[in-house]
């Protein structure tokens, strides 16, 4: 079991001991499942507080759509949407932790700054970085040279700077790779390297296989069935599966009815190793990470 802080000194679940849940609110007009839905404060708060009571240890608060097609935001556009939504929540439910969804340095900076506790970035840690720079990072993370000359990102200097956790996810914007394992593992290693070289303390690193993001159905479900290859890099893995069009890809459902698809890829990666999962639907897959969980201890359970 391993202990983690916040900057805020807001205490946060263990990890280890069970499998961690996190709550996603949306608080985006243009959401490929419930855009829309939450973008007043008041509404964001109210759907906190039903997931907090549904179970969810961590809220993932995310003011900028990443779907494919998805429209890009400003990170002024992105802060006006996030702020006034992470203060209701707040306000109303001091004591949870709160993630911030997003690839900006700066909207990150500003969500710390009023009450964030981790950052969950889907570019990585790379995004803001000079093509160059980042080729040279790649370049000396395959070839396992010194890293220690090399400038770090910006969102890694903020998570050093804010010493919070970060969610280190993998994406690319084609899923083009030679050889599958080899590239997503150099990818994760990339972001483990900025974060170490910025300051981030090993301890506050998490992974994320980015299912759905720059893959196939095929990369989704080879993610899946393979996830313990990404846990044995010795950190602590997120899966984020919730609603996404693999699962309606295999079960051909639309996204409103893919629960019992999404539960299944919980059950399986907190099976393969996975530490927390995220989902649009809190109360609904509790069973599913309680009954997995109690499976994965099995003669440990206690009676």
């Amino acid at each position: 079991m391993t202990s983690w802080q916040g900057p805020h000194g807001r205490a946060l679940p263990a990890i280890g001991e069970r499998t961690l849940l996190m709550g996603i609110v949306n608080v985006t007009p243009d959401s490929f499942s419930d855009g829309g839905l939450h973008l007043s404060p008041e509404r964001a708060a109210d759907r906190a507080g039903e997931m907090i009571r549904g179970g969810a240890d961590i809220l993932d608060i995310g003011a900028e759509s990443t779907r494919p097609g998805s429209r890009p935001v400003s990170a002024e556009e992105e802060r006006d949407r996030l702020l006034p939504v992470l203060a209701a929540i707040r306000e109303r439910h001091p004591d949870i932790p709160v993630s911030v969804d997003t690839y900006k340095s700066e909207v990150a900076r500003a969500a710390l700054e009023a009450g964030a506790d981790l950052i969950n970035d889907v570019r990585g840690l790379t995004s803001g970085m000079n093509p160059a720079l980042l080729a040279d990072w790649r370049e000396h993370v395959a070839n396992k040279r010194d890293c220690a000359n090399l400038e770090p990102s910006p969102m890694a200097r903020v998570a050093a700077e804010w010493k919070c956790s970060v969610i280190i996810m993998h994406n690319r914007r084609k899923p083009l790779y030679e050889d599958f394992w080899t590239d997503l593992l150099m990818d994760l290693n990339t972001g483990i390297s900025l974060a170490k070289a910025a300051g981030v303390a090993p301890e506050r690193i998490w992974l994320d296989p980015g299912f759905g993001f720059g893959k196939t159905p095929r990369h989704n479900l080879e993610v899946l069935k393979n996830l313990h290859r990404l846990r044995a890099l010795g950190f602590p893995v997120l899966l984020g599966t919730s609603r996404k069009s693999t699962i309606g890809r295999v079960l051909n459902l639309p996204v409103d009815r893919r629960l019992e698809g999404t539960g299944a890829t919980i059950v399986w990666g907190i099976a393969r190793g996975c530490d927390m999962v995220r989902v649009h639907d809190v109360a609904e897959m509790r069973p599913y990470v309680d009954m997995a969980d109690a499976i994965r201890r099995g003669l440990d359970y206690p009676e």
